[in-house]
């Protein structure tokens, strides 16, 4: 019994990922006898129909040894360990020997077709170095064809392998910046409900019931990367009607939404309400002018424009600049990474107002099928 009858996994595993490379040298090498031959029938003929098959064996057998030898023995425990003298050394230990290994097969094969090595191979026939001369070059060519091949397949799949992982870390990224928002949000609606309980309870009971609305919304309905247009501007609408229930009488708002039917249409959740949201938390204070906000959404196929201004004071402004990750910079990173080279994103502030115009190319979404009613 032998070693691999111990691991029948491995001795599968072997023969499933092995046995393709047999015809690959066969083929490498008929190619290399087709040249020096001229003709692909005679190279056929020569190595198939004649006893000269046992050179062509040797130089298969030995030269393949030799390239799974530095494979998976020399270049682990030598060049990957940054051991570069002594792996030179032994490669080139191995080059010579799989070389000179190779040599026997030109006398076995002239044994066998019972000539001489004159008769078999020319007038130098019996030239020793002549044939490691011919050996030692194809060897060393076929070493560096594997080498090649092995390294641009690790260089491949450390590629994919990084991209894997490059994607992975946008998608946490992404969902940590959504969830970062949803808390500020979530305090600034419970003040909304606190200053209306003062003012008025059955406005604050109705508005727990959309507060609800909106929870259930967060929840449940946008935990994937992209939602409905449709959904994201109710859920806009409704927080908006919270917002105006907790401002004074002097800030007039205004939402003025042109839309054609956007059930086919997704947008990254949150991403328009941070604005809003921004808005309202920065409208200007003023006792003795007029304070306003004034939102627009306009949408027409995949291009969807979106603008919202405030009233605002020079306090405010500088407040809005320096304002942190939760707010605009949150928006901007998140527009970054979902939507890039999709979007134009204008910022304007001065002493009156502070204006944010959003241009974004929208995206279909695919919704699911309805389950076809089975007869």
């Amino acid at each position: 019994m032998n070693a691999l009858s111990y691991y029948p996994s491995a001795q599968n595993w072997l023969i499933r990922n092995k046995l393709y490379h047999i015809p690959f040298w066969g083929l490498y090498h008929f190619i290399w006898w087709t040249v020096a031959l001229g003709n692909p029938a005679k190279a056929f003929a020569s190595i198939f129909l004649s006893p000269f098959i046992l050179k062509f064996l040797f130089y298969v057998v030995f030269q393949a040894l030799a390239v799974y030898f530095n494979l998976y023995y020399l270049i682990p425990k030598y060049l990957e360990k940054g051991r570069f003298t002594h792996y030179m050394i032994a490669l080139l230990l191995t080059i010579t020997a799989a070389s000179l290994l190779i040599i026997p097969g030109y006398y076995l094969s002239a044994f066998m077709s019972g000539q001489t090595m004159q008769q078999a191979y020319g007038a130098n026939g019996d030239c020793f170095y002549g044939y490691l001369g011919t050996s030692l070059p194809s060897t060393l060519a076929a070493m560096t064809l594997a080498m090649s091949i092995k390294l641009g397949k690790n260089w491949l799949q450390t590629q994919r392998k990084q991209q894997v992982l490059e994607k992975e870390k946008l998608e946490t990224e992404l969902n940590f910046l959504k969830h970062q928002f949803n808390p500020h949000f979530l305090f600034n609606t419970i003040n909304s409900i606190f200053f209306l309980i003062h003012k008025n309870p059955d406005m604050a009971s109705a508005s727990l019931a959309k507060f609800s609305e909106l929870l259930r919304y967060q929840l449940y309905e946008c935990n994937d990367r992209q939602i409905l247009l449709s959904k994201e501007i109710s859920y806009m609408e409704n927080s908006i009607e919270l917002e105006k229930l907790r401002q004074n009488d002097n800030v007039s708002v205004s939402l003025r939404i042109d839309q054609e039917n956007s059930s086919q249409w997704g947008i990254a959740p949150f991403i328009l309400m941070t604005f809003v949201e921004n808005a309202f938390k920065h409208v200007s204070k003023h006792t003795d002018r007029p304070n306003w906000i004034r939102i627009q959404l306009d949408q027409e196929h995949e291009q969807l424009n979106f603008s919202v201004s405030n009233s605002a004071s020079d306090v405010v402004n500088n407040d809005i600049v320096h304002y942190g990750g939760i707010g605009l910079k949150n928006v901007q990173r998140r527009l970054d990474l979902i939507y890039p080279g999709q979007y134009c994103l204008d910022i304007q502030h001065n002493s009156n107002s502070f204006d944010v115009r959003l241009q974004l190319r929208l995206t279909a979404l695919e919704l699911p099928q309805p389950m076809q009613k089975i007869a």
